[in-house]
């Protein structure tokens, strides 16, 4: 049993290599807000229409908001490879979090070694990266980057050296392995590069012969991986690789994946935004998130029994919020994912028709959360050329779909969505109101006691645990110490879904352990 746990499986690797994405990208839509709203209100047009904007002190702190929103596109790379081995690692994130930087430098440093010494610097398409001119691997090269510093890392956290050098044993060597191998790791760069960016090219291309279809493609499959926690590979894909896209710039600077692209237009002005790349980003998301998944708690909540619609009330309007301002669905989601397999199937397929059909209208509403607050920021207040009106009717079709469809199926088959189930659990699970209705004792004991947890993680809507037995995990205890629900990956890994205070539970669950 100590083999199997100490030993980082394949779900467990790629499940925490899809949350690691979470860090970068929450500050990447936060700082594309800032980017938003320091575009919208410098503007012409805008200045024209409200006069005071015009204010110099206004302006200056709008141009201080688009400046500072920089830091997350020019420095996106470099946040992956150091948020990837601090994520996966189980323990000394610390170490792992500063060999990451380390790793990316050096890799670098070995890149630009190689490309000076052969004498090809000259014929190579480089880029300064932190002061070193060397190839440009974008997010796919910081990920690979990450991946093999957390790989170091676990392999020499615990090394011991003979007594003469024993200072730099143990995690000081993590840091020291981390410069030499990565350092080799970027002489290979230039000679593997070109076959890891064919690859690339050829998945884009696939994409784009795909036409209309390829958002839906993309916008069904994430919501189909969503709940194995891999939908964040499927999306950091399209947002930062060339297989969402790739330009070449006036200065010849290469910027690849949809959503750097998209900022990179969007910062120039309007008449630079192609439709090309935000049908992969927030506006696909639109009529699911804001429209659709309302129609459904709508529906959830009037298939409810009579004497149960007050106590589930709450517990559906905190999840609609969730999911139509943070942008965050899973605590909709898995109210009815697991009960009814065919409405999340049924959901799946609308979400992509969603990406399909906002890039049929060629919309231009870009960033990542597809929430109400990128409809507002990057689509209603930049003007008409987003044809931000046009998510109003569809996302009305979207959610009399859902509803009527979300109805009928749970009458029709009479579903246990809340409010359904007059079981003691049940009753007790929507008494508390809303998902954050928690007792942290009462969660741990259900999760099996503290001896029964080995690590334990979140993202943004999940605890993440690695658990010496899952068959000690009371599924509906949990669920009624006020979890959404619980998937057992396997005999060792488990996940809690929680919603948008998972974070607190964590702390809480920390401190009694």
């Amino acid at each position: 049993m100590s083999d199997k746990i100490n030993k980082i499986s394949g779900w467990e690797f790629f499940q925490n290599l899809g949350k690691t994405f979470t860090l970068p990208v929450a500050l990447l839509a936060a700082m594309g807000i800032f980017l938003g709203i320091g575009s919208a209100f410098t503007g012409g047009k805008t200045i024209e229409m409200f006069p005071f904007l015009g204010n110099s002190f206004l302006q200056l702190l709008f141009n201080f908001m688009i400046k500072i929103s920089l830091v997350a596109f020019n420095f996106l790379p470099l946040m992956f490879a150091v948020a990837i081995p601090l994520g996966l690692a189980r323990e000394n994130k610390e170490i792992a979090a500063f060999s990451g930087l380390l790793g990316y430098i050096s890799m670098q440093l070995g890149t630009n070694f190689y490309l000076s010494s052969k004498g090809i610097m000259a014929v190579t398409d480089t880029k300064m990266i932190m002061g070193i001119q060397s190839i440009d691997t974008g997010a796919l090269g910081a990920l690979i980057c990450g991946i093999l510093v957390f790989l170091i890392h676990e392999k020499f956290q615990y090394v011991e050296l003979p007594d003469a050098f024993s200072f730099f044993g143990g995690t000081r060597f993590v840091a020291i392995a981390t410069v030499v191998l990565m350092s080799i790791v970027g002489l290979a760069v230039p000679l593997i590069w070109p076959y890891f960016a064919a690859v690339i090219n050829q998945v884009g291309a696939i994409i784009q012969k795909s036409g209309n279809f390829g958002p839906f493609l993309f916008g069904d499959g994430e919501r189909l991986l969503l709940p194995f926690g891999l939908h964040h590979i499927l999306v950091a894909t399209m947002r930062f690789t060339e297989a969402g896209g790739k330009i070449i710039t006036e200065s010849g600077e290469t910027i690849t994946g949809a959503l750097n692209i998209f900022y990179h237009q969007f910062s120039k002005g309007p008449e630079f935004v192609s439709p090309e790349y935000t049908r992969f980003l927030s506006q696909g998301k639109m009529p699911t998130f804001i429209f659709g998944l309302t129609g459904a708690a709508l529906a959830m909540y009037k298939s409810a029994f009579a004497e149960n619609k007050t106590k589930v009330k709450g517990l559906l309007i905190s999840a609609v919020v969730a999911a139509a301002v943070g942008g965050i669905t899973e605590p909709i989601e898995f109210i009815f994912l697991f009960i009814a397999p065919a409405l999340y199937v049924f959901h799946s397929i609308m979400t992509g028709l969603g990406f399909m059909v906002m890039g049929i209208l060629k919309l231009i509403i870009g960033n990542t959360d597809g929430n109400i607050i990128d409809f507002l920021i990057f689509g209603v207040l930049q003007g008409t050329w987003t044809k931000w009106y046009l998510v109003l009717p569809v996302g009305m079709l979207w959610f009399t779909v859902y509803y009527v469809v979300f109805k009928w199926y749970i009458e029709k088959y009479n579903i246990l969505t809340p409010g359904r189930d007059n079981s003691e659990l049940a009753r007790e699970a929507v008494s508390s109101g809303d998902i954050g209705g928690y007792t942290a004792k009462i969660m741990l004991e259900a999760l099996g006691g503290k001896d029964n947890i080995v690590t334990l993680d979140n993202c943004i809507t999940r605890l993440r645990l690695v658990v010496k037995d899952a068959n000690l995990v009371d599924t509906d205890a949990v669920k009624a110490a006020g979890a959404v629900n619980v998937v057992k990956l396997n005999d060792t890994n488990v996940q809690v879904i929680i919603g948008t205070k998972v974070q607190i539970l964590k702390k809480q669950l920390q401190k009694l352990i």
